[in-house]
């Protein structure tokens, strides 16, 4: 029991610093040709990222931060949240440029699920935290909004929950004097969202630690 506990505390208050590369990740980022079980994944992290957005508007305590963004541009012009939402991701790749970082398969699926799946009801934020880990290190391009926090972790070296938190904060303070609701929820998901990313790619790590330490060497032949 003490060592399960143990092994929970350092989990939490050791997070992953980077992507790692998965059993399920693409061996080549961008357009390469993925395969099915990498494929599944990235499906996979894009539902649970939208569906956690979906139950965080209908819990009425607040959004995410850039769905506050959103929905402020929803408020100022004929677009919902979910379409307000795909016109932000494409402006957002732009701010790709400087960083040099590439769209990938990815990147497309995220804008159009992400976008869609805001009009359906889900979870929160660790569905949303998990979500982003499992698309993300499917190694097939991050979504837009997360390409800045991977360009700028690759780029400069910062962690990526506080790269993710910086950029969540600031989001949110652009949404709010737009209009955007902002309530309990929407700060939580600020601070916590990256933490929970970077907890659940830790996690990860430490599964692939296990299996491949499981694993016995073969003997050479003679």
């Amino acid at each position: 029991m003490r060592e399960s506990l143990s092994r929970g505390l350092k989990l939490v208050l050791n997070p992953a610093r980077s992507l790692p590369a998965m059993p399920w990740s693409a061996r080549r980022s961008g357009w390469s040709r993925p395969r099915l079980l990498t494929l599944a994944v990235l499906g996979l992290g894009l539902w649970l990222f939208g569906v956690g957005e979906a139950g965080l508007i209908n819990a009425r305590l607040g959004n995410t931060p850039w769905t506050v963004l959103a929905q402020g541009v929803s408020e100022h012009s004929p677009l919902d949240i979910g379409g307000a939402t795909i016109l932000i991701s494409v402006i957002v790749l732009l701010g790709w440029i400087p960083l040099r970082q590439r769209p990938g398969i990815g990147t497309v699926a995220n804008v159009v699920v992400i976008g869609l799946s805001l009009d359906e009801v889900g979870l929160a934020i660790l569905a949303i935290g998990a979500g982003s880990a499992f698309y993300l290190t499917a190694n097939l391009g991050p979504g837009p909004r997360d390409g800045w926090m991977t360009g700028i972790h690759r780029r400069f070296g910062y962690p990526i929950a506080s790269v993710r938190a910086a950029i969540e904060l600031t989001v949110l303070l652009i949404g709010l004097a737009l209009g955007g609701t902002v309530g309990v929820a929407t700060v939580a998901f600020a601070l916590l969202v990256g933490y929970c990313l970077a907890s659940t790619l830790r996690l990860f790590e430490l599964a692939v630690e296990r299996r491949e330490g499981s694993v016995t060497p073969r003997r050479a032949r003679p």
